[in-house]
């Protein structure tokens, strides 16, 4: 069976002191060593449809932060690597900042503008590029708090948001907080989705709609990050 290891980033940042934020130094140091120890890159949905390698890497990023394209993006087409940006489209395009619980400290401060969300045409080029652009839900809420109609809008609604924005299927979501129940993933593959990625605080057993992912931070200094994405290391946590 293929090794399959999917990675979650969110921001990608020299100056913005969140856990959300890594260096683009360490983004390119841990991408590089993964391809030295043989792995080789896939969207998301491409890695849990039908992996191509034995060992098949998916780099994902979360919140659709305009830092991905800015900064993520040179550094992913320097390593010949693809990307997933799972976006929550109520905020493509807007001039304010994103905002909810997690990050909404930050709004006002001087990190506000790494609040901002990549704008259309930013998606466009990261998908021109080979990128997978999936859903992030609508507003990045709790959706096992949501009632039944509200969990449609934003899986629904985001969905169709982004395959009106581009032009293209969307098939794949990132559940925001990796926040997902049965009743969520149910409600996931009713909206149309083909893959989804937690992010859960202990590994579990992977599912096309409940795909589990390594979350990197700051804090994944080289001896974490390689001990945290070993085969051997996830295995055990499962």
């Amino acid at each position: 069976m293929a090794d399959v290891l999917v990675l979650c980033y969110h921001s990608v940042s020299d100056t913005w002191p969140s856990e959300l934020a890594v260096s683009p130094q360490a983004l390119r140091r841990q991408l590089r060593s993964l391809l030295s120890r043989g792995y080789r890159g896939a969207t998301f949905l491409e890695a849990v449809r039908r992996p191509a390698a034995a060992r098949t890497l998916a780099v994902t990023f979360d919140d659709g932060y305009r830092s991905v394209h800015d900064v993520a993006l040179p550094i992913l087409r320097e390593l010949g690597l693809p990307g997933s940006l799972y976006v929550p489209t109520a905020f493509v395009d807007r001039d304010s900042p994103m905002s909810w619980p997690g990050i909404d400290s930050w709004v006002g401060g001087p990190h506000e503008h790494e609040l901002h969300c990549a704008d259309r045409a930013q998606l466009e080029q990261l998908a021109a590029e080979g990128w997978e652009i999936g859903a992030h839900t609508r507003t990045h809420p709790h959706l096992t708090q949501l009632d039944d109609a509200a969990l449609d809008d934003e899986l629904s609604g985001a969905r169709a948001d982004l395959e009106r924005l581009l032009g293209r299927p969307c098939t794949s979501i990132a559940y925001p907080y990796g926040d997902v129940d049965a009743r969520v993933i149910r409600a996931a593959a009713a909206a149309g989705y083909e893959a989804g990625a937690t992010l859960p605080e202990r590994q579990h057993r992977a599912d096309a709609l409940a795909w589990p992912r390594i979350g990197v931070y700051p804090v994944d200094v080289p001896w974490r990050f390689r001990l945290k994405s070993a085969p051997l290391v996830r295995k055990l946590r499962r």
